[in-house]
């Protein structure tokens, strides 16, 4: 969920909330019942407030562990790549070093 969109919820939820109170406060219902109808409403809007937050962090960690996988998987191609590199260097420098020891082994016989 998009930092905006849960903003634009945020208020359309705010939006309902408010004008369930005002609707309730104003019906022509007794004391007892509008209190009743408001507690009903907090209830309902704190069980949807909470399922929404926890299908947020369910997406949050789907993301994070997808975002993860994606990373374990190129620093793995990273370090196999970077190890062939290194085993293509080491035999240029093994190749330079016989050659190395060719031309040593020549101009000291001479």
């Amino acid at each position: 969920m998009t930092r905006n969109s849960e903003n634009t919820l945020l208020a359309l939820l705010t939006g309902v909330t408010i004008g369930a109170g005002i609707g309730i406060l104003y019906a022509p219902d007794k004391g007892a019942k509008t209190r009743k109808k408001i507690k009903q409403k907090a209830e309902n809007l704190e069980h949807d407030i909470a399922e929404r937050v926890s299908h947020a962090k369910e997406e949050l960690t789907k993301t994070v562990n997808h975002k993860k996988e994606e990373f374990d998987q190129k620093l793995d191609d990273a370090i196999s790549d970077m190890s062939g590199k290194a085993d293509d260097i080491i035999t240029a420098l093994e190749s330079k070093l016989e050659e190395l020891k060719r031309k040593n082994a020549h101009l000291q016989k001479n």
